[in-house]
């Protein structure tokens, strides 16, 4: 009885010790890929979407460019290739916001993430992690 209670210890134990240690494993195979990454990767896979000049829904009109985080060199690729189509979303966006939602920083975080998530809904290649709006002038 002893004995077969010291056997079943140490298997539970093993089976425990096992568990732990790949979680451990696979905790420290997501920390290297979560590592932050260098501001020349960072470069490297984002594409630049250059000024434009578009009309608002209030009627002034605003010049505006961005810079686009892409997660891989493959998506920067396919963002460069549909850029018209990147730029007609932003023209659209634009095209339904007035000044107001420039004032501050809410409306233009606001535009950031919901190019962000069009863009995406573009892509097969990868994603987009960021949008920057990196210029912008409001003009009447």
């Amino acid at each position: 009885m002893n004995n077969k209670l010291l056997t079943t210890m140490f298997a539970i134990l093993a089976a425990i010790t096992l568990v732990g240690a790949g979680a451990l494993f696979v905790l420290l195979n997501v920390n290297k890929e979560g590592q932050a990454t260098t501001i020349d990767d960072v470069l490297e896979a984002s594409v630049d979407v250059p000024e434009m000049t578009t009309n608002l829904l209030s009627g002034e009109f605003i010049r505006i460019s961005f810079k686009v985080q892409t997660d891989s060199k493959e998506a920067k690729e396919e963002l460069e290739k549909r850029s018209f189509q990147v730029n007609n979303l932003i023209i659209k966006k634009l095209s339904n916001m007035t000044a107001e939602d420039f004032q501050g920083s809410k409306g233009k975080v606001d535009l950031e993430e919901s190019l962000k998530t069009e863009i995406n809904d573009l892509l097969t290649d990868g994603e987009i992690e960021q949008v920057y709006i990196t210029s912008y002038i409001l003009q009447q």
